[in-house]
């Protein structure tokens, strides 16, 4: 099921929303109706919580099935409140890690300012292979895509070169996709899992129809 919604009137859900295949983390200025009917898409259950005082979630977290990463600037209470994704704080610079990791259960591509250690990290926490890349020369790789287990669509620009290693790393298809009416930056309009999505308002027909075949979402 793909969803069209605003979170407070904005039509850029993805950067204020964060999602997995089991919960969608959304803020507590989004209304409740709003909520339930983004969990009803993404069959999930619902998680509501700022990260930092903050409400731009879909920058601050990035999660899969076995684990999260959220920014080191989170309290003792959010991340009580986000316990259920397993959280794991990340003391770096790259700190916006929703914009910053592409993951899905099988992999995750991140930007390639990640050194060593923390790419070992972000393995243990998300318990997948982790590579560094980039998507259309862009080194925000969560920014430009959105990946899950059944395909990741990313921005049009994208090389051979970065597909074919995403479909390496993520195992899964990946095609290229807009959102609210030719945005590139895919992952800041929407979030989706394997059974739904939710997608600004401003998408147009024709996009979710391409992010409804990228996703296999049918």
């Amino acid at each position: 099921m793909i969803t069209k919604l605003d979170f407070t009137g904005n039509s850029y859900v993805g950067v204020f929303c964060s999602a997995n295949e089991r919960y969608v983390v959304c803020n507590p200025s989004v209304p409740a109706k709003v909520v339930r009917r983004a969990s009803k898409s993404l069959e999930t259950e619902a998680v509501v919580t700022t990260v930092g005082g903050s409400t731009i979630l879909g920058s601050l977290i990035c999660s899969n099935s076995y684990g999260s990463i959220v920014t080191n600037f989170v309290s003792r209470r959010e991340l009580d409140e986000l316990k259920v994704l397993k959280p794991v704080e990340i003391d770096h610079v790259l700190n916006a890690v929703g914009n910053n990791i592409l993951c899905n259960d099988s992999g995750a591509v991140v930007h390639p300012g990640f050194g060593r250690s923390a790419v070992r990290m972000l393995e243990n926490a998300l318990q997948v292979p982790v590579a560094r890349g980039k998507i259309a020369g862009l080194k925000t790789v969560g920014s430009v895509a959105v990946a899950t287990n059944k395909g990741v669509i990313c921005h049009p620009d994208v090389t051979e070169a970065e597909k074919r290693l995403l479909e390496d790393v993520l195992k899964v298809p990946a095609t290229i996709a807009t959102a609210n009416y030719g945005t590139t930056y895919i992952g800041a309009c929407l979030v989706a899992n394997s059974r739904g999505a939710v997608v600004g308002t401003a998408t147009t027909p024709v996009e979710i129809g391409r992010i409804e075949d990228g996703l296999v979402l049918y």
